[in-house]
């Protein structure tokens, strides 16, 4: 595939390029110059059911090749990826305007992801039970559930996209990968390619584009076929919702990692410079397009003033503009409507009474321009909606209590921070803070792939990663044998 010129693209059927069965097609645009980056095949209900033939198809070949063998395909695919980092930061940066530090960061942990799928394919799975039986031996097996569906989303295409496929593929499913209609290149037949060159079998990762306007008749064309037996989706809370009861109409378990009002609490004892780094990261990487980025960050009222002062310096310094020079660090969002949205959100706290420290004004195409606030207050939407774009606002807090209060007062509960000098009162306060992840004297943002990720409440369920993530994509089955013929009533 070539990075920076992908011309037209077909769907990924059982190891065959191939048109859609309607012959339709989708524009790929890159949101920084609003030009077409691709173009690819757009998936209609037939083409879904013939990718999940592929995949049921090839099941019964892939859980039984065995361990040695898969695991030498991972390892090797991670390497491939490695190898193609230039690939990806091309086509991140064409593609959903990625900056180079970005695609790079995406590149290396998705071959970490893929590395950790290798050791999972060797991890133990299932445990002998006790029986009241003499003789009997019971056991309780981990077992591939079948065929996954895949919905993989743009912001971070390459970890993400992984992600949506690589534990699953590892422990012995086959899967159908459907990547975001605004990546369908980097997190889906990008990612798909380099599997097949490193040894995956035909039909095993089958991968379908689609039309933006026929998304949700694939996806529910996917989640309703009898022999998908997992569903996994990464993405906003409103598309996971309905995703999420699209799987529980047809009995299927989801796995759904939504979004976040995430927060990063500073404490009294901080170290502000670090503080200043830290929040920098955690609202800015991605142009603040990460379900962990900072939204809030609280700060004692006694240091709210000197922390604004040196943030808003910092962020107005950072470089914005064309995610292909390495020196961008805001490159732009994911396309001008984006940019709109998040302009709309801070006008509207600016008209009902919030401070502008730096930034805001009108977005230049796709980009908006790095923006702190603080005199934020509930009436303002910025208050209570994910922001999902380069801003972050700034909040006085009186209190540790009334600060986490602040920090539990969303129907969020993904990931947060503390940034404090003494670990033991992080601890405190990671225990009162109701998120899936939590990091001590650190920001909002962070991923290994060993480690359990997902949220709590409306940022969804189920985990990705460690064995959290082995238990998401297998059944327990309960198998028994017994040494001796049994005694029966009758």
């Amino acid at each position: 595939m070539a990075a920076g010129a992908a011309g037209q693209r077909g769907l990924l059927i059982g190891g065959a390029d191939r048109a859609a069965g309607t012959g339709r097609t989708e524009q790929d645009l890159n949101p920084y110059t609003g030009e077409v980056f691709a173009t690819v095949a757009a998936a209609a209900p037939e083409d879904v059911t013939a990718a999940v033939d592929a995949a049921a198809a090839a099941f019964p070949g892939w859980v039984a090749t065995d361990v040695g063998t898969r695991r030498k395909i991972f390892l090797r695919a991670a390497d491939l990826l490695e190898q193609r980092t230039e690939d990806a930061v091309a086509l991140m940066a064409g593609e959903v305007g990625g900056t180079r530090p970005w695609a790079m960061f995406n590149a290396g942990l998705a071959a970490d992801v893929l590395r950790e799928a290798a050791a999972a394919i060797t991890a133990p799975r299932g445990e002998v039970l006790s029986s009241s039986s003499p003789g009997e031996w019971g056991f309780a097996l981990r077992q591939p559930a079948g065929v996954v569906a895949a919905l993989a989303p743009w912001n971070a295409p390459l970890i993400l996209g992984v992600r949506s496929f690589a534990v699953a593929l590892a422990v012995g499913n086959t899967a159908v990968l459907k990547p975001s209609e605004d990546a369908p290149l980097t997190a889906g037949l990008f990612l798909a390619e380099i599997m097949r060159e490193a040894g995956l079998p035909d039909g095993v990762l089958n991968v379908l584009t689609n039309a933006r306007d026929d998304a949700a008749q694939v996806v529910e064309t996917l989640i309703a076929d009898r022999r998908v037996r997992r569903v996994n989706f990464t993405g906003s809370t409103n598309v996971g919702r309905s995703v999420g009861i699209k799987a529980a109409e047809n009995l299927k378990p989801a796995l759904l990692e939504l979004g976040g009002k995430n927060s990063i609490l500073v404490l009294d004892d901080a170290d502000l410079d670090y503080a200043v780094d830290a929040v920098t990261f955690g609202a800015f990487m991605n142009a603040g397009q990460i379900c962990m980025s900072a939204d809030r960050v609280l700060l004692p009222r006694a240091l709210e003033q000197e922390f604004s002062r040196r943030f808003a310096a910092k962020v107005a310094e950072l470089p914005c503009g064309d995610p292909g020079k390495p020196d961008t660090v805001i490159g732009p969002v994911i396309g001008e409507r984006s940019a709109q949205r998040v302009a709309a959100l801070v006008d509207d706290a600016v008209a009902q009474g919030a401070v502008l420290h730096t930034g805001g004004g009108r977005p230049d195409g796709a980009v908006y321009r790095p923006t702190v606030l603080s005199g934020v207050t509930p009436e303002q939407r910025i208050h209570s909606e994910e922001i999902f774009g380069p801003v972050t606002t700034v909040h006085g807090y009186d209190d540790v209590d009334s600060a986490i209060e602040v920090m539990n007062d969303t129907p969020y509960g993904l990931t947060a921070g503390v940034i404090t000098e003494d670990t033991r009162r992080g601890w405190a306060i990671a225990q009162r803070v109701r998120t899936g992840i939590f990091h001590i004297n650190d920001q909002s943002v962070g991923d290994e792939p060993q480690a359990p990720f997902g949220g709590v409440k409306d940022s969804g369920y189920g985990r990705f990663g460690g064995r959290d993530g082995i238990d998401a994509f297998t059944d327990t089955r309960w198998v028994t044998f017994r040494e001796q013929h049994a005694q029966y009533p009758f």
